[in-house]
């Protein structure tokens, strides 16, 4: 127990990772590549394990939200295409290009700007706004859009290689409007590919199948499927069913540092917003907020010992929360308890974690805070 000393870490498990990425692969049509979204440092659980993991069973796409995510994919897959998915200051380009890093491409006077910027030609994959209102270029038709990339085409120190979009409701198809949306925004950039190819602007990629995409909109027409949350074993809109066989990679735990019993009347932790109100066993768990476990679970969430579920009570603070474990025998101090994870036949996602509070699953793994090892498994 050394490595994490005794009191809070997560556990990372490599074999459900792969067997994700089994699985997704197996989903995909055509000839399909998954590109792995590794940015917040693989989404909490550690990039470097992971990207070793994920080359070792045959990923060569990579992508990430900035310059120095870009730089740690590359330190760690040298032969790999890295994308970064949205800005790097301009000042950075010749960074990009001796780094042989993809960048996407936000809107025409950012093309200007970078090509301006270096002398050595920058790998390229242009942001198309189909409709999520965030980042790339617009425009009313297709057409319009094919100028653009067409006159990016002509810039010296630019390599445009491909064009992606990303979708904004493909996480929710029991909505016919929404579905709708996305076949929209799915048949928008197809047709700039379209009218590219028709002007002699060959192409390598045209992506636009995200984790929800790849569930619920899947196509061989995208050559790329920028795999995120799904390949790390949570749903992208959780409690919809995931038609995929997937698992958790990450587990957080923990373990009791104190057992005490305690009187009607008694309270439990800051603001007294708990009180008991008959005999009960109070355990206190060696995790809090600053673990990235969150203060709004208080009084909300339970946690798994020994198989069994233990409700938390009072407010949960920084370094400890405790919980009712009335219903526990034969209970000792150092016993490892779960708070995200399977323990038995009772299991705690971080997608339930983020139902109770109005989250997502991304927010609660991304959020497991630096001070919480990661402990690699299988």
């Amino acid at each position: 127990m050394k490595p994490y000393l005794k009191r809070a870490w997560a556990e990372i498990s490599l074999s459900a990772l792969e067997a994700n990425i089994r699985a997704i692969s197996a989903s995909l049509q055509g000839n399909t590549q998954i590109m792995a979204v590794v940015k917040a440092d693989a989404y909490g659980h550690g990039e470097a394990e992971i990207l070793q993991k994920l080359t070792q069973i045959g990923i060569r796409y990579f992508a990430v939200s900035n310059l120095d995510e870009a730089l740690h994919v590359r330190q760690y897959c040298p032969d790999s295409d890295v994308l970064i998915l949205g800005y790097t200051p301009p000042e950075y380009a010749d960074t990009l290009a001796q780094n042989n890093i993809i960048q996407g491409i936000v809107s025409a006077e950012y093309a200007c700007t970078l090509n301006a910027r270096t002398r050595t030609p920058i790998r390229c994959h242009v942001k198309l706004d189909t409709g999520m209102g965030r980042i790339g270029i617009t425009g009313d038709t297709p057409g319009d859009c094919a100028d653009s990339i067409q006159d990016m085409s002509f810039l010296r120190n630019l390599k445009i290689e491909g064009i992606y979009t990303h979708f904004a409701v493909a996480d929710m198809p029991d909505d016919p409007e929404q579905n709708a949306y996305t076949e929209a925004q799915k048949q928008f950039i197809r047709s700039v590919g379209t009218e590219l190819m028709k002007r002699g602007v060959h192409l390598k990629h045209l992506h636009y199948l995200n984790s929800a995409g790849v569930l619920y909109h899947n196509d061989a027409n995208s050559t790329l499927a920028r795999v995120g949350i799904i390949m790390y074993g949570l749903a992208p809109n959780y409690p919809l069913p995931v038609p995929l066989d997937l698992k958790p990679v990450l587990s957080l735990k923990a373990v009791i540092s104190h057992i005490k019993r305690v009187q009607p009347g008694t309270s439990i932790s800051y603001g007294r917003t708990f009180q008991a109100d008959h005999c009960m066993k109070i355990a206190t768990v060696t995790v809090g907020y600053a673990d990235g476990y969150s203060r709004l679970l208080s009084s909300k969430a339970d946690v798994l010992v020994k198989g069994r579920r233990c409700p938390i009570v009072g407010r949960i603070c920084m370094d400890q929360l405790m919980l009712d474990v009335s219903a526990i025998d034969d209970l000792r101090c150092g016993e490892i308890v779960t708070l995200i994870g399977q323990d038995g036949d009772e299991q705690i996602t971080a997608d339930e974690l983020a139902s109770l509070y109005g989250t997502i699953g991304y927010e609660v793994v991304c959020g497991i805070s630096k001070r919480v090892p990661r402990i690699y498994v299988d």
